[in-house]
């Protein structure tokens, strides 16, 4: 094979390996933080280990991007639960514009070193929401901290955990992921 045609065969397989490296970062970053906990990723997980005797304040804090026709809030601000035992909190949504929206929420874990620890079994998040105009909506989140958080030596002194959440709109133009 000549100088030239392996040069340009190199080159080639050069970029569609770039190509390919770019097409799969986003799902590979997206395990990478859900492995980790990185940047306060949150874990899914079906059921909770059980109580360990120990209690963290778990805050809740919410939010709506500008110009979304939304009043969004959690029930409660704060809530004092088990490590290992499964609890639940409540949000409620409201859509105070005049056409139908449908919102998808993105959500974080304070301080982010706990985020591989908080568990949520069961989230609003998980799933795209529509309001009707007018609509008011109560949206169940269920979780755990896993009791792992009281063996590292990074998150031993975490005395409470705040879980954000911030609704986007969704654009109506667009499948979802």
């Amino acid at each position: 094979m000549n100088r030239n045609l392996r040069t340009a065969l190199f080159a080639a397989v050069g970029v569609c390996s770039m190509t390919g490296l770019g097409f799969a970062s986003v799902p590979l970053y997206r395990m990478f933080c859900q492995a980790t906990g990185l940047d306060g990723t949150t874990q899914r997980g079906s059921r909770a280990p059980g109580r360990v005797g120990q209690k963290i304040t778990v805050a809740f804090d919410s939010n709506v991007a500008q110009g979304m026709p939304w009043k969004f809030q959690p029930e409660r601000r704060a809530d004092t639960i088990d490590i290992g035992g499964r609890d639940m909190a409540f949000f409620t949504a409201s859509n105070t514009g005049k056409t139908p929206v449908t919102g998808t929420a993105t959500f974080n874990v304070t301080p982010t070193v706990a985020g591989k620890y908080f568990t949520k079994i069961q989230c609003f998040c998980f799933t795209q929401q529509t309001l009707q105009p007018g609509e008011t909506v109560r949206m169940p989140v269920i979780f755990f901290v896993d009791p792992a958080i009281l063996n590292d030596p990074d998150t031993r002194d975490v005395e409470e955990i705040t879980l954000s959440y911030t609704f986007y709109p969704v654009d109506s133009g667009k499948t979802a992921s």
